[in-house]
């Protein structure tokens, strides 16, 4: 059951536009992708789309600056709107002041004809151009913020582009601290609205369509619906995505299922849901869960200041890079433990202020879960907020948002399963101390960059998610038991088996498991090889999915930090294993397939 490497996963499914993992088929395969080996490089259809620039995104900046600067020494990176663009520059200017008059923004909107002719679909689209030698600084934009554009409106941009119903977008007048900086081509107008892919009125993001430059018979003959069926397809309503967003953001809220009115849900989440009085309105979307985290630090300082965050217990890469490089800095508490807790109430005690503190539960990929009960009653008496990514646990397997102030999440993962479109959400506590401050200036400064036709898969892919995690639920706690019997693993990384496990069950619902995600350790790198080589399951990043997906997890994370990774008890050899909706026995028989591997090479 090899997969081809580069390949996207799950198999057979569009890599052009949908795809959100990659196959990485083999221990090999891993190191060669962390060192750039072309044996491996080349083979890459697809990647994580945080990490991968996909091709059609690609083509789409390429294309940008083919029109608005030079191929020869310039690259670019595409953002939804003019705002995220922005967050790029603005970092750009922080790292290579003295070429700040080489970084630029440039910004698209539909043009006059295009909203005239079809204001229903519409799409903004910034991008910011710089000189090429300095990609690695727009990559990490693009790999930490989680702002990028989705493939899906990369597609319809470009075509847009190309068909002239997308225009550069003029300005007339207005500045900001961007247009005020030496810039290649015309003064710029920054539009107001939302980027959320459906603009409906007279103008476009409040600028009247007298204010664009005209566009002269856009594609003979050819009107802009015709435009919007050919690119979507009759299967696929784009009208409705407006809907598929509320829908989203109740099913998150009330934990909404497919067979459930919106008011029935919504009524049983206010007596037994997540908290009493959570709606929709409460639910922010993001194209992606790293935004959701993006994004929530950027307007935590804008409601409470610029202070400095805590990121307690080992996190997901990129959160800790968020706290790092935007912002004061944070303090890191990376074995998230009591000890931890100790050093970090000694420091409130002497007067530190934090802004927040950021924290999994459980953590990745130890599966650690932290004592939230205890940081909620410091944050009570030091005043900062609380912000639980529960990517990992799920709000069906566990209840954190009445420690929480915020609660983010991922939407890529579980919630999603089909692997097929990004997204994230951020959740208020209606009765967290700072609600008020937060409701006030997320309302104000949010933006919704979600891309139609993603919120569209959202919806669809997470109708049946309950039943999902329940069956995936009982399978992995089957397959752990498994592997914590096997004489030939070192240890096994789960929340049921892991010495936090009474904190997890502060906040385990009444009908909830311990979830989907497990990592295994071996006694030597040789060990861990074997049983992931012949472990019959697609192999790439992502988690949450709907079909069992393992990697080592240290080496395509760290892979330039494993020293620094091993000293909070991540080992190098560490296996994760994100469990789908196969039938125990047929897992089972590759979980000892794998292990028996193992032992072959000890013999």
């Amino acid at each position: 059951m090899l997969q081809a490497l580069g390949g996207p996963v799950p198999p057979n499914t569009d890599h052009k536009k949908k795809a959100v993992s990659v196959s990485l088929p083999t221990w090999k395969a891993i190191v060669g992708y962390e060192e750039g080996d072309d044996w491996v490089m080349n083979r890459m259809l697809c990647g994580y789309p945080r990490f991968f620039v996909h091709p059609i995104i690609q083509k789409l900046a390429q294309e940008i600056v083919r029109r608005h600067g030079d191929s020869e020494s310039e690259s670019a990176m595409v953002f939804p709107s003019r705002k995220t663009a922005l967050v790029c520059h603005s970092f750009f200017l922080s790292r290579v002041p003295n070429d700040s008059s080489k970084v630029r923004v440039v910004d698209f909107v539909p043009s006059s004809r295009t909203e005239a002719e079809s204001p229903a679909v519409t799409s903004h689209l910034s991008c910011v151009i710089y000189p090429k030698e300095h990609g690695p600084i727009a990559k990490q934009v693009w790999q930490h913020s989680g702002n990028g554009v989705s493939s899906r409106r990369a597609e319809f941009c470009l075509s847009s582009l190309e068909d002239r119903f997308l225009v550069e977008e003029k300005r007339v007048g207005t500045a900001d601290a961007a247009s005020q900086r030496p810039c290649k081509g015309p003064r710029r107008y920054q539009g107001r609205g939302s980027s959320n892919g459906l603009t409906r009125g007279t103008g476009v993001h409040g600028v009247t369509p007298d204010q664009f430059s005209a566009v002269n018979g856009a594609q003979d003959g050819q009107e802009y619906g015709q435009f919007i069926e050919e690119r979507f397809g009759r299967n696929l309503s784009i009208s409705l995505a407006d809907q598929a967003r509320s829908a989203v953001r109740r099913r998150i809220a009330g934990v909404l299922t497919a067979d459930v009115e919106l008011s029935e849900a919504l009524e049983k989440a206010s007596a037994e849901g997540r908290v009493a009085g959570l709606t929709e309105s409460d639910v922010y979307l993001f194209p992606s869960g790293m935004s959701s985290i993006f994004n929530t630090h950027q307007l935590l300082m804008a409601a409470r200041g610029s202070l400095k965050s805590v990121c307690f217990g080992f996190p997901y890469i990129d959160t800790l890079k968020i706290l790092e490089k935007w912002g004061p800095g944070c303090l890191f508490y990376g074995h998230g433990s009591s000890e931890d807790l100790d050093d970090l109430e000694s420091r409130l005690s002497n007067g530190e202020r934090y802004l927040a503190l950021f924290t999994e539960l459980p953590g990745n990929p130890l599966l650690k879960t932290p004592n939230l009960k205890r940081i909620r009653a410091l944050a009570e008496r030091y005043d900062f907020a609380v912000v639980v990514d529960e990517t990992v646990g799920n709000f069906l397997n566990i209840n954190v948002l009445p420690y929480a102030d915020i609660v983010v999440s991922s939407l890529t993962k579980i919630f999603s399963g089909d692997s097929n479109v990004m997204g994230g959400s951020a959740v208020l506590n209606p009765h967290g101390r700072f609600y008020q401050t937060l409701k006030e200036t997320f309302d104000q400064e949010y933006e919704d960059t979600l891309w139609a036709e993603d919120a569209v898969f959202l919806e669809r892919n997470s109708r049946d998610f309950v039943s999902r995690i329940e069956k995936i639920n009982k399978t992995t706690e089957d397959i752990t038991a498994i592997l914590k019997e096997s004489p030939l693993v070192k240890e096994v990384y789960y929340p049921k088996y892991s010495p936090s496990r009474p904190f997890y069950e502060d906040f385990r619902t009444p009908n909830g498991g311990y979830g989907g995600l497990f990592s295994v350790t071996f006694n030597s790198t040789a060990d861990a090889a074997a049983f992931f080589d012949d472990l019959e399951v697609l192999k790439g990043p992502s988690l949450g999915t709907n079909f069992t997906l393992s990697c080592p997890y240290t080496i395509l994370a760290h892979y330039g930090e494993l020293e620094w990774a091993s000293s909070f008890g991540i080992e190098s050899s560490l296996v994760r294993i994100s469990v789908g909706l196969e039938d125990i026995p047929d897992l089972r028989s590759r979980i000892h397939q794998a292990l028996e591997a193992v032992g072959k090479i000890r013999a």
